[in-house]
């Protein structure tokens, strides 16, 4: 690419081998430039090569680069962000591919967790969660595509904050069409796809793509688990032995939100003060051990529905809260009916928005899974989903259905062994790349998996 020193723009960049990168904060490539505003949307700003590896140890043979992007915040202020793009091992970049953008459930504001560090070889991301989607990531690699995974939560960690991870997923995508090495062009067909967090990312990336990103070919979107009503999924979290989620989340929106910040500030204790901030240097899993069980009701002054009730807090919830835009493309929206993380009645609710709007939604919902299973238990219904979109194949139904399980129609049986060799060549550190085209799409016709529909 070409360099423009009064933009601060500069060249690809290979990046030197070391035995840890740099978190983001210590690391020059994340560093603005100087008058970014007169970049337009999506443009990249710099690039390198990176290698990725599972967990940080075991180097996978997948080819990889970073870039970083202009993009906007909430209020429309220009900012960066980071993508990690990924090809299959020795895909030839004239051969035509689609692109997924895949949404991490980042569910964090400690740099560590950012895909763009956390997916790097020699990263000590030990409990973040992009660290345990990798085998997602690369299960579109498998299929040959090319995969755009955008620090949805920005460079500063701004986890749950309303319309910037859309901006920053579909401003990823332009940088990704962008980018020579992916060989991809301006109407290369594009899907969304991500789980929880993640999920509630793409739900964003699909609300404001007609308005925010019209000239891209976005053909579907699964967002699974999708949080629905984020506000609701705080009370119902906190105090739980998931109230991890509600503190990150309410970290996440401080950093946003100067108001709440001092809400916050002025009705917690130094001691519930003391633990959000440990939240801006601990992963996800190691955060949710350490919250269970703790109840800010405990340590608000007035308690927290007085909390609750403060102009500036619902601000901030009735602008958190999506599906109040309506998503052009058709969506894959899944969710476990006895979810102990995120309520299945606000999904319900969600996707009863978007029907009413109009949009397309297949709705599936599962009875025997755990939030932190589906994604994988799933993982067949939803590549196989994605693949239906990419090629444009016929459209399904918009319904909405039940399932004991969505892991034992025979589809998804084939669908969980060839995931299974998947990991094994992770494991193994051997190439990730197109081996055979998938024997058939799933469909929940199998009568023995439907309960009702």
């Amino acid at each position: 690419m070409s360099a423009d020193p009064a933009l601060g723009v500069i060249g690809p960049l290979i990046e030197p081998r070391s035995t840890y990168p740099l978190l983001p904060e210590a690391d020059p490539f994340y560093a603005p430039p100087p008058m970014l505003g007169q970049l337009p949307p999506g443009a990249i700003v710099r690039t390198r090569e990176i290698e990725i590896a599972l967990f940080g140890l075991v180097p996978q043979r997948i080819s990889a680069w970073q870039l970083l992007y202009r993009t906007c915040d909430l209020d429309n202020v220009p900012e960066v962000a980071v993508t990690t793009v990924l090809l299959p091992w020795g895909a030839d970049p004239a051969e035509p591919r689609p692109l997924v953008s895949f949404q991490c459930a980042i569910d964090a504001v400690a740099s560590k967790c950012l895909p763009s560090y956390a997916l790097r070889r020699g990263a000590r991301a030990a409990g973040s969660i992009p660290q345990l989607e990798l085998p997602l990531i690369a299960s579109a690699l498998a299929r040959g595509w090319a995969v755009s995974v955008p620090d949805h939560g920005g460079t500063t960690g701004r986890f749950g904050v309303a319309r910037e991870p859309g901006h920053r997923a579909l401003d990823a995508i332009r940088a990704s069409l962008a980018f020579e090495p992916l060989g991809l062009t301006a109407s290369t067909p594009v899907a969304l796809w991500g789980y929880s967090g993640g999920g509630l990312a793409t739900a964003w990336a699909a609300e404001l793509a007609t308005e925010y990103a019209p000239e891209l070919d976005l053909v579907g979107a699964v967002a699974a688990s999708p949080v629905g009503d984020p506000a609701a999924a705080f009370i119902r979290l906190n105090g739980s032995l998931f109230a991890g989620f509600a503190a990150v989340f309410t970290a996440g929106l401080r950093r946003a939100y100067p108001d709440l910040d001092l809400l916050l500030r002025t009705h917690l204790d130094a001691r519930y003060l003391a633990w959000l901030a440990e939240t801006e240097t601990t992963a996800t899993i190691p955060l949710l051990y350490r919250f269970a069980r703790r109840d800010i009701d405990k340590h608000c002054r007035g308690g927290l529905t007085a909390l609750l009730e403060a102009p500036e807090l619902q601000r901030v919830l009735g602008d958190i809260q999506p599906g109040r835009r309506t998503p052009t493309m058709p969506m894959l929206i899944l969710q476990g009916v006895y979810d102990e993380v995120i309520a299945v009645t606000d999904v319900d609710a969600q996707v009863a928005r978007y029907t009413a709007a109009g949009t397309h939604v297949r709705y599936l919902r599962d009875r025997l899974s755990t939030h932190l299973l589906l994604q994988y238990i799933a993982l067949p219904v939803m590549i196989d989903w994605l693949a239906d979109r990419l090629a444009a194949r016929e459209l399904p139904a918009a319904t909405t259905e039940t399932a004991w399980s969505l892991a034992f129609s025979r589809r998804a049986m084939a669908g969980h062994l060839d995931f299974a060799r998947l990991l094994t060549r992770m494991l193994f550190a051997r190439p990730i790349r197109l081996l055979r085209e998938p024997a058939g799409i799933q469909r929940l016709d199998d009568p023995a998996s439907k309960v009702s529909q």
